[in-house]
């Protein structure tokens, strides 16, 4: 092994488009940094977000933001949302929005999926602000959905790598969680 730095290597990331609310118009921006901190209920994302962005101040005033899933046939208006800035460019005329719950956080009905999160807490970072959101509901195109759950097959996620500063795509699937192991498992047992 080759030390190279503290070189963030979790890359691929989903790409969103996390969706807020600024001076009463909906505004979209490309984001990657986006986590998830458990599994429980009330579920917590979390997405960071560069201090500059005019989205922040949104997210802040009305205090709850979207996370809308693009799929690789969104690439282009996706890209678009990431290299310009709200403060100048309309970006929400690109799409069909829609709001739900929560009423300020605007989504996007060509995406496959889009969540709608009350903001949580906030993390104030220097250059950052780290949006912790509580996911309030999920919106799901049923053509992406097999047998009552999202298929990341039929979503087709774009996905973005800071290396390569590229997007991509998913290749098949390559095993089943928390079942491939039990053969090493079961090997371990019969070596006793």
């Amino acid at each position: 092994m080759n030390p190279i730095g503290p070189v963030n290597a979790l890359y691929p990331m989903p790409t969103t488009l996390v969706g807020a609310t600024v001076d009463g118009k909906p505004n979209f921006l490309t984001i990657a940094h986006v986590g998830i901190l458990n599994h429980g209920t009330p579920q917590y994302l979390s997405i960071g977000l560069g201090k500059v962005h005019y989205s922040n101040a949104g997210i802040f005033e009305n205090r709850n933001f979207s996370i809308c899933l693009p799929s690789e046939d969104m690439m282009v208006k996706t890209d678009y949302c990431g290299i310009m800035t709200g403060k100048k460019t309309d970006k929400a005329v690109l799409f069909d929005i829609f709001y739900g719950e929560l009423k300020t956080a605007p989504m996007i009905r060509e995406c496959p999926v889009n969540m709608e999160l009350k903001l949580h807490d906030t993390l104030d970072f220097k250059t950052h602000d780290i949006f912790i959101g509580e996911l309030v509901q999920t919106y799901v195109d049923y053509d992406v959905m097999t047998d009552g759950v999202i298929d990341i097959a039929k979503l087709r996620p774009l996905l973005f790598d800071m290396a390569s500063v590229k997007y991509w795509r998913l290749g098949p699937s390559v095993g089943k969680c928390w079942n491939v192991g039990k053969s090493l498992k079961r090997q371990k047992s019969t070596n006793r």
